[in-house]
């Protein structure tokens, strides 16, 4: 090579290299989401509105590229602060400003995707509902997916008028009209955040459910009473919500199963302008600590109005699982009902057994041979090792043409949904029955008759702790025990938009108007709807009064007279898995004695946490706070020791109780242990002598000797008239 071309390629690098770094200089930076808080102490007077101000400050900035449209959401009572579209060097810039406290990108979480009111003995002659009206005059704000106008379960018939304190409406499009009513009084929209991570399936701007959920939990919490309501003849009956005399306003925030932080506070700050009582909220995003969760900052701005917040635990099924945790959320595990959805054989010698199954159509297999292996048009017995599902044996059967199944599984959990041809599961016990017949009768081994569609209800035990439903300790705080309580959440039939699919069936997507779902999605809409209740008979009750009620009346044995039990594994549960226990409406109407707290603990509790300035103005949207304690004890119903090697082996906790029952009460102490485990509580006498009057007591947990990792008992006050306020007490050793 010349040196003249040598010369000509170094200078054939340099250049291509300036070309590269130019592109890479001149590439428009990504728009993402952040939420952003502002110290609103010092927005300039001239602002007449937080909106203004913020667009003001965003313009400032500079320009958006491609015409993307910078704010989402400002928000006036969730947080002081907005959302909004961004580049880097903008939220840069932003933080320079004297009024930023704090900037996060945006997260993405997740939707935590009936018999029920009589299970939690619920009655129309007396008790609970008949005492608070079915709920009347209280209003259900539902953050959720949206909702289905035209179901039954929102009939109008027989509400009250819509309360004079509401401020909300109902968003019409103008593609797909939506109707409100006495009874669905509210439908709006949030999905500008999720739009925006391209993470939105809606066909338009329509509060309008396409997926189902939001449909089926609002249902749960107030729906009309329908007559005939079953899925594919299931559990047919009549279904209702828990407070069907409330007034239900939908939040939509999601479409396709995920939502966008900025939504959700959007949705909470209307749903806290628009006056809503209940606050319910099925979804969750990831683990952060409380300044950071938009759920926490949003639902303590909800408490201090008053308004109950109740969100679901999660469905992650694991020990130190639980979501929306903060100790101002009620936060609600799942339980099973004493339901099971059945069909029966009887054979040729007449014997007849009961299996589960949910096989969708009331067919009949009459007098059909029976054979103990594979062949075509015949009643088939499956033996299973574990190594084929009971939906991959079904899905065999059909292929080789059975006319029907007899499936053998001791599993307590298998999937009896989406069956393609007519099949039952029956324990080993009845498969060792059917095998012994048929090597008896050879080649006359018949099936007699097979129904299906049918509904059991009494089954045992029950209830149990739903196999998914979340589990402490908890993983952001686990001096706070989580969930605060259990309620149905497994296959809970309440109403569905009829274009969603519910299973299929051979070829087929088969829709119902209603359907059978289990999460803690379902679980909280059932808290929701009670807390209703709890509402209407006690307006003058704070969210925390309410949880405490909820709490310290909720029960611990199953119908079979032991503690509640695992589904899964069918062993005993402890508090971690169900809390104080499963909720039990009747009794919390009449708790006897309450653990209040008022702003001013919730500030304490936070200020024990060792946050810094900018955390705490992040939660408690204020510039100015007092902290009027130590640590981070809190007047909670329950309590929580947690140990180690190195720590001292006792726990000291002060409460205050507070009488809402009789003016004249004597509560004497009842405290339940575990191996090892000593509680000490001071004084063991409590004497009241006027409703509302508030008693104080101190209690200390120590360990003795080897301790397990888990230990819990129980602080149980009772009185001359049979109430008892039980709180669990959980000891945690690492």
């Amino acid at each position: 090579m010349s040196v003249r071309n040598y010369y000509i390629s170094i200078l054939s690098f340099l250049l291509a290299l300036l070309f590269g770094i130019n592109n890479v200089l001149s590439k428009p930076e990504e728009y993402k989401t952040y939420i952003v808080h502002l110290d609103h102490s010092l927005k300039p007077s001239s602002f007449l509105t937080h909106e203004t101000w913020h667009q003001t400050i965003l313009k400032s900035l500079s320009k958006p590229v491609h015409g993307k449209e910078m704010l989402l959401y400002s928000y006036n009572h969730v947080m002081n602060g907005f959302s909004a579209r961004l580049t880097p060097s903008q939220v840069s810039k932003l933080k320079k400003s004297p009024a930023h406290i704090s900037t996060h990108e945006e997260k993405i979480g997740k939707l935590f995707t009936t018999h029920s009111p009589q299970f939690m003995g619920l009655r129309h002659s007396s008790g609970l509902w008949n005492a608070s009206s079915y709920g009347e005059g209280v209003i259900i704000g539902m953050i959720d997916s949206g909702v289905w106008p035209e179901s039954e379960s929102f009939n109008e018939k027989g509400m009250p008028p819509i309360p004079t304190r509401w401020k909300g409406k109902c968003q019409n499009s103008t593609t797909n009209p939506f109707p409100c009513n006495r009874k669905l009084i509210g439908a709006q929209v949030f999905i500008k955040g999720i739009q925006a991570a391209d993470e939105s399936d809606s066909p338009d701007d329509s509060p309008r459910d396409f997926l189902g959920h939001g449909t089926h939990t609002s249902s749960t919490a107030a729906g009309n009473h329908v007559p005939g309501a079953s899925q594919f003849g299931y559990a047919n009956g009549v279904a209702r919500g828990i407070a069907p005399g409330a007034h239900v306003a939908m939040y939509k925030v999601s479409s396709g199963g995920f939502i966008a932080e900025s939504d959700v506070l959007a949705a909470m700050d209307q749903a806290i302008a628009d006056g809503v009582d209940i606050m319910s909220l099925s979804l969750g995003f990831d683990h952060v600590p409380y300044f950071q969760d938009v759920i926490a900052i949003a639902s303590l701005s909800a408490i201090e109005k008053g308004i109950f917040v109740v969100c679901s635990a999660g469905n992650d099924g694991a020990p130190n699982t639980t979501f929306n945790s903060a100790p101002w959320i009620t936060t609600v595990g799942a339980g099973t009902l004493d339901r099971s959805f059945i069909a029966t054989v009887t054979l040729g010698n007449d014997l007849t057994l009961e299996g589960q199954s949910k096989f969708p159509d009331r067919v009949l297999v009459v007098d059909t041979l029976l054979y103990y292996g594979k062949v075509f048009g015949k009643v088939v017995m499956c033996d299973n090792n574990g190594s084929n599902t009971i939906f991959e044996q079904v899905r065999e059967l059909a292929r080789v043409e059975a006319l029907a199944g007899i499936l053998i599984a001791d599993e307590t959990l298998y999937n009896i949904d989406e069956l393609e041809i007519p099949s039952l599961i029956l324990p080993s016990s009845s498969g060792a029955l059917i095998r012994k017949y048929a090597i008896e009768a050879a080649d006359d081994a018949s099936v007699k008759i097979m129904r299906f569609v049918l509904t059991s209800f009494g089954t045992k035990p029950a209830p149990q702790v739903a196999f998914f439903s979340s589990r402490g300790p908890d993983p952001v705080n686990p001096n706070i025990l989580k969930p605060d309580i259990i309620a149905p959440g497994v296959e809970v039939l309440a109403a569905i938009p009829p274009i969603v699919s519910v299973e299929q069936f051979g070829n087929y997507d088969l829709g119902s108007d209603y359907a059978f779902l289990s999460g803690t999605s379902m679980s909280a809409p059932h808290v929701a709807g009670v807390a209703a209740l709890l509402k209407a008979v006690h307006p003058e009750w704070s969210p925390a009064a309410i949880r405490s009620a909820l709490m310290t009346t909720a029960y611990t044995v199953d119908n079979n007279g032991t503690t509640l039990t695992n589904q899964f594994t069918s062993l005993s549960g402890t508090p971690l898995d169900y809390g104080a226990g499963h909720i039990n409406p009747n009794k919390a109407m009449d708790p006897g004695l309450i653990y209040d707290i008022d702003w001013q603990g919730y500030v304490d509790f936070l200020c024990g946490l060792g946050y810094n300035d900018t955390e705490m103005k992040a939660i408690l949207r204020q510039s100015k706070w007092s902290c009027s304690q130590e640590g981070t004890d809190i007047n909670y119903p329950s309590f929580v020791a947690m140990f180690s090697a190195d720590s001292p082996n006792v726990k000291n906790f002060t409460r205050v109780l507070t009488n809402v029952g009789d003016d004249q009460s004597v509560y004497q102490l009842i405290t339940e242990t575990s191996q090892g485990m000593t509680i000490k509580v001071e004084p063991t006498t409590l004497t009241f002598t006027s409703k509302y009057q508030k008693q104080k007591f101190a209690a200390s947990v120590q360990m003795n000797g080897k301790a397990p990792p888990v230990a819990y008992g129980y602080v149980k006050w009772i009185d001359q008239n049979n109430h008892i306020v039980a709180s669990p007490v959980v000891v945690l050793n690492s």
